[in-house]
Parts: structure tokens; C-alpha cells; sequence
């Protein structure tokens, strides 16, 4: 992989590990080596690897992040992935690139790598614009996982522990929480409408003070998501008959 950038996560939640695969993927100078669900793993893929770059997660199993960090004597570029921000101090301590705190978007993923060292990265290689066309998750389905583009959602519903996922051509169910899904997809064309909704703004036709539609489905909108809708759909200084 001559020009480009190896990289190596450190992850131990596998939703959270698929989501930075999927970012790598969509960068070109960007190249990842393996995926490690605990530090110990990792000094095997850096003893066989040129690894330049390392997403690096802090709670880990056996040995934690900071801990594993501290252990290498040449260490990489690092970027922390964390769901806590508490550490963010500590993280600039070992000079890391960049702190994430998750869920991560994908823009402020690029702002990210753009930190990489202009030595390091390939001459006329550009980063990608944020694209919710190209843009896409892989969800647990039974046995697999299905891949789905987030240009193609309608609507998600929420099924207590599980999520509908709806799309052009099919529908899924996969166990998420929908607040979990809202902040995955908050930067990326989408709105919650209810307590069990979320919709790609996109793909309403038509809209009613209780509810929205999308290709002939009608979603209701709760009380609390009233105003909301109205300030993004509703044409400015006019009002819900």
C-alpha cells in the first residue's frame, strides 16, 4: 500500500469499530492494517506492521488506553476515540492528535485526519467531502451484517430494544437504541420527530401539525417535536392551519 496512511484500531464495542472502519474506507490516502478488540492484541499487529496512524479507544479490556500508550517507546499518531470527555486533558498530555469523543460524526472525523502531518500524507490525494450519499452503517441482522446507505433511509422507528430501519428498497430490524441512532446521525440530513421516530428530512412530502409524510406513510409528530418540525419545514412567518 505504497502512499498511503496504515492504520490500526483499537476497539473493544464492535458498533463503534465498525463505524471508524467505515470512515477509513471512505479516505483515500487512508489504509487500515487490522482491528484489535483489546491492547494486548495490538503489539502483535505493531511488531508485524508498519502502523503510521492508531484510532485508539481508552477503556479497553486487560489493558486500558493510556496505559497502552504510555508502553510503546515510538509511538505512532494517535487519535483518542472516547465516549468520555473527562479525559480529553489527559489525552493532549501524550500528545495525541486528536481527542473524539463518541458518537463520532464523520466531519468531525475528517477534521481529525487533517491533523495528520502533511509529510505523511500522499502528494494529490484529497479528503472526501461529507457525502450522506456515500456515507453508510453496517447493522447487526440476525447472523449478518447489512449494510446500509444513509441516503437511502426514510424512517427509523423505534421497537423498544430494536430499531426499524426503512429504506427505498428494504427494511430492516436491528437491536439499537433510537437515541443511540439520533446522535449517530444528527450531523447527516436527519430529525427526530417522536419519541419513536426519526426521518430524513429530505424525504418528507408533506407535513400537518401532528404528523409527516413520506411516500404515503404517514409519521406522527410528537407534542414536544411540534415546534421543531415547524421551524425547519414551515415556510418563514406563516402557521399550521
Amino acid at each position: 500500500m505504497q502512499g498511503k496512511i496504515n492504520c490500526l484500531i483499537i476497539e473493544d464495542e464492535p458498533l463503534a469499530a465498525e463505524i471508524m472502519q467505515d470512515y477509513i474506507k471512505q479516505v483515500p490516502f487512508l489504509h487500515l492494517i487490522a482491528t484489535c478488540g483489546d491492547a494486548v492484541f495490538a503489539y502483535d499487529v505493531l511488531q508485524s506492521n508498519v502502523i503510521d496512524l492508531i484510532f485508539l479507544d481508552i477503556h479497553l479490556p486487560k489493558l486500558k488506553g493510556f496505559d497502552f500508550l504510555n508502553s510503546l517507546k515510538n509511538p505512532p499518531n494517535i487519535i483518542v476515540t472516547s465516549a468520555y470527555n473527562e479525559y480529553a486533558l489527559q489525552g493532549y498530555e501524550h500528545n495525541v492528535l486528536d481527542y473524539l469523543q463518541k458518537p463520532i460524526a464523520f466531519n468531525r472525523f475528517l477534521k481529525a485526519i487533517n491533523k495528520i502531518p502533511t509529510q505523511q500524507k500522499p502528494i494529490h490525494t484529497a479528503i472526501p467531502h461529507q457525502n450522506t450519499e456515500a456515507l453508510s452503517f453496517f447493522f447487526n441482522v440476525g447472523k449478518k451484517k447489512v449494510k446500509i446507505f444513509l441516503d437511502d433511509i426514510l424512517y427509523i422507528e423505534s421497537l423498544r430494544e430494536y430499531i426499524k430501519v426503512v429504506t427505498h428498497k428494504k427494511t430492516i430490524l436491528t437491536k439499537f437504541q433510537i437515541g443511540q441512532i439520533e446522535k449517530l446521525l444528527e450531523d447527516n440530513n436527519f430529525i427526530r420527530i417522536h419519541r419513536s421516530f426519526i426521518v430524513a428530512k429530505n424525504k418528507v412530502d408533506a407535513f400537518t401539525a401532528v404528523s409527516v409524510e413520506i411516500e404515503n406513510k404517514e409519521i406522527p409528530v410528537g407534542r414536544s417535536y411540534k415546534e421543531l418540525v415547524q421551524s425547519i419545514f414551515e415556510i418563514p412567518d406563516t402557521k399550521f392551519e
